[in-house]
C-alpha cells in the first residue's frame, strides 16, 4: 500500500502543489503542538513538533530532489542543510526532534524538562524556515 501511495503522490501531484501541502501540514502541526503543550499533553505535543519538523524537511526534499520518506532520508536532508549552511547546531537540534518523536511512543521526557525541548525545537524550526526562504520557498509569517 505505501508503494501505491508514493507512486500516486509522485505522479499525480505537481511538486509545487506538494510543497503547498507540506506547508499546510507544517502550520497544522505547529498549531496543534502548541495547543497540546498548553493543555499539558506533552506526548501529543512531542509528536506534533516532530510532524512540523518533518513537514519542513519534506519541502526541502521536494526542492532539492532528495527522497524524504524515512528517518534515514530526513538525516540525509539535514546533513545536506548542515553542509550547505555550516550550522553544526542543527545536528543536535534534529537529534532532539527525534527524541521528541520517541517520546510519543515511550513518554520518558519529564514534564519539568519539556519546556527545554520545546524551546530547542522552536529554534530548529526557525532555522529550517529561514533555510527554506534561501532556497526560494515562501514561508508563512511567523
Amino acid at each position: 500500500m505505501d508503494l501505491i501511495r508514493c507512486l500516486y503522490w509522485s505522479e499525480k501531484v505537481d511538486p509545487e502543489k506538494r510543497i503547498q501541502i507540506y506547508l499546510a501540514l507544517y502550520i497544522k502541526f505547529i498549531r496543534e503542538a502548541k495547543e497540546f503543550e498548553e493543555k499539558g499533553d506533552l506526548v501529543q505535543a512531542s509528536e506534533k513538533y516532530w510532524g512540523a519538523v518533518t513537514a519542513l524537511l519534506n519541502i526541502v526534499g521536494e526542492k532539492k530532489g532528495i527522497p524524504h520518506y524515512t528517518h534515514r532520508d530526513y538525516w540525509e536532508i539535514m546533513n545536506h542543510i548542515i553542509d550547505e549552511t555550516k550550522d553544526e547546531a542543527l545536528t543536535e537540534l534534529f537529534a532532539l526532534a527525534e527524541k521528541l518523536h520517541a517520546n510519543f511512543y515511550h513518554s520518558f521526557i519529564p514534564e519539568h524538562q519539556f519546556a527545554i525541548y520545546s524551546k530547542k525545537i522552536k529554534m530548529l524550526i526557525e532555522k529550517l524556515l529561514r533555510y527554506l526562504e534561501t532556497i526560494g520557498v515562501k514561508v508563512p509569517k511567523r
